[in-house]
């Protein structure tokens, strides 16, 4: 896969464009910024606690970009006058592969762009490029999930066109609550909310 792939979501009346463009050495200090955030740490899979964490993190990204089944998207609000583009959140498509039907999207907001709508643009334009680039491969729908305790990322799922589906039991230490599943399908492939069962 080629890792120059760019996308954008254009300005909005009261918001800047976003730009998503695979993960680089120079967000490193950004990252770790972001990571300083309770409530972004208490829902990742891995906080980022140090540097070397957010290294190995960022070489994670590489690999998936390298193997073709996770790409990582750091999202950017597009620089303004003077201003420089600055970090405002992280889009994810994991577990693709060719003949797989469904893949996986997630998504997190800097604390300091939270309420703007960072997260349902970066998705949507996440979402069709997933649709747009994997279709021939067979994919067919996205599955998006979140622990019970975070309504932001329901409503986001939601405003995005993915259907709620239903309560995934927690799985402890990763999962320590239980989840949302939601689903959204490619166009031509019923209805947002209708799961293949394979």
């Amino acid at each position: 896969m080629n890792v120059s792939v760019i996308l954008t979501a254009a300005a909005t009346p009261t918001a800047p464009a976003l730009v998503l463009r695979p993960w680089c050495s120079d967000d490193v200090p950004e990252l770790i910024e972001a990571y300083k955030d309770p409530a972004l740490r208490r829902g990742a899979r891995s906080p980022l606690e140090s540097e070397d964490d957010v290294l190995r993190w960022m070489r994670m990204q590489e690999q998936g970009w390298e193997a073709g089944d996770r790409f990582g998207f750091a999202v950017l609000e597009a620089a303004q006058d003077a201003a420089p583009s600055r970090l405002v959140g992280n889009v994810v498509l994991k577990d693709v592969g060719a003949g797989e039907p469904c893949a996986e999207v997630g998504y997190w907001t800097a604390a300091a762009a939270r309420g703007r709508g960072v997260a349902p643009r970066a998705l949507e334009v996440l979402t069709s490029w997933a649709f747009d680039t994997f279709a021939a491969d067979g994919l067919e729908c996205l599955e998006l999930l979140h622990q019970v305790d975070n309504p932001a990322s329901c409503r986001v799922a939601e405003k995005c066109g993915y259907a709620f589906d239903r309560i995934l039991p927690s799985w402890p230490p990763t999962y320590p609550l239980d989840g949302h599943l939601h689903v959204k399908t490619a166009p031509g492939h019923g209805t947002s909310g209708e799961v293949r069962a394979d």
